[in-house]
């Protein structure tokens, strides 16, 4: 395959940045989209010139590092799909590929594709946690849970902060990463204690951060890798409005 890329470069917050074009020849339809850029990088490097940023680790859709924006769509058009798992089949030969970083004020540009999403820990660091001792693993069975409230508390912790719903949403909102992280600890028995007063924290938290507000376009769930439904956003809310009126 051969394809004309469209990648964004930018030193640091400060530069204004531009777009670079980029021609690739020879790549695997097996290759992950990181494995292709990997090849450019090698090139580039052999080249003198600077390789082009852009994070990355597991690569095996984890640890929600990988992110960019590509033809338009966070994480690409492969529904369910982080960066790294998209595969360069589902691009035709000859195509131009335009890579951007994530788009959001709270998401300055580190370099080129690479943002720092520090303000996603401010939120967790809010109140994302239970403050009981941990000990040792209980019997699974010491403390039941309703399984419908299992499968939503397990659904929602399958967030992997990558930021695509923020990079997504027109207000640059981070309502449905907040919502998963409050949702699955406020479903579970340990979460009970601090339930409302852990949503009212880390929705604060989201404001100061200069996030959008949500207005419900389900861009966020559409392009999540997990997949995380609307649901949790009802639920952050639901939580939220206890404490805020009083």
């Amino acid at each position: 395959m051969n394809l004309t890329l469209k990648i964004w470069r930018q030193n640091g917050s400060s530069d204004r940045g531009r777009m670079v074009t980029y021609e690739v020849q020879d790549v695997s339809p097996d290759m992950s989209f990181l494995e292709m850029l990997d090849v450019l990088n090698e090139r580039l490097t052999l080249e003198g010139d600077d390789p082009v940023a852009f994070d990355h680790d597991c690569r095996e859709g984890i640890c929600g590092m990988c992110g960019m924006v590509i033809n338009g769509v966070a994480h690409g058009e492969q529904r369910a799909t982080t960066t790294c798992q998209l595969h360069m089949r589902h691009f035709e030969d000859g195509a131009t590929v335009t890579i951007e970083p994530w788009r959001a004020a709270p998401f300055p540009v580190v370099k080129d594709l690479v943002v720092d999403r520090s303000s996603f820990d401010r939120i967790i660091q809010a109140g994302g946690f239970i403050s009981v001792p941990a000990g040792s693993a209980p019997d699974a069975h010491a403390v039941p849970v309703p399984k419908d409230d299992a499968d939503a508390a397990f659904d929602a912790a399958t967030c992997i902060g990558c930021g695509a719903c923020v990079a997504a949403c027109p207000n640059g909102s981070a309502s449905l990463f907040t919502a998963a992280k409050i949702t699955h600890l406020g479903l579970l028995p340990q979460g009970q204690p601090e339930r409302a007063a852990r949503a009212k924290a880390m929705v604060e938290q989201m404001d100061a951060e200069g996030f959008g507000g949500c207005t419900n376009t389900g861009e966020c769930t559409a392009v999540c890798p997990k997949g995380i439904p609307l649901d949790a956003i009802a639920r952050m809310n639901a939580d939220y409005l206890k404490t805020a009126s009083k």
